[in-house]
């Protein structure tokens, strides 16, 4: 018979052996709407970046590239908060059949 671990080789309960992080847990699957960027109207505000709760766009060098689409909810968010509207949502059935939006 196996011998069973005793107390001392149990971790002690209420832990946080890590930091808390969504970088394992791809989340864009749930997404109905997707975020499309209009770069002409884009001014590099970055309120899209500090609102959006998902970490999900994409910037680099002080300037928006674009959407970590494998993390982004699609909750519109950052459309919302663009002072120059130059994101819209699209509904994701729209990419899924083939047609860029």
């Amino acid at each position: 018979m196996a011998k069973q671990p005793g107390w001392k080789d149990i971790p002690i309960g209420g832990l946080i052996l890590e930091g808390g992080t969504a970088v394992k847990y791809e989340t864009g699957s749930w997404r109905s709407n997707r975020p499309v960027l209009d770069k002409n109207k884009c001014t590099n505000c970055m309120l899209c970046w500090v609102f959006c709760p998902d970490s999900a766009i994409v910037v680099r060098e002080s300037k928006m590239l674009g959407y970590d689409l494998e993390h982004c909810k699609g909750c519109g968010i950052c459309a919302r908060e663009c002072p120059v509207k130059a994101i819209t949502m699209v509904e994701e059935t729209k990419f899924r059949e083939g047609s860029n939006g």
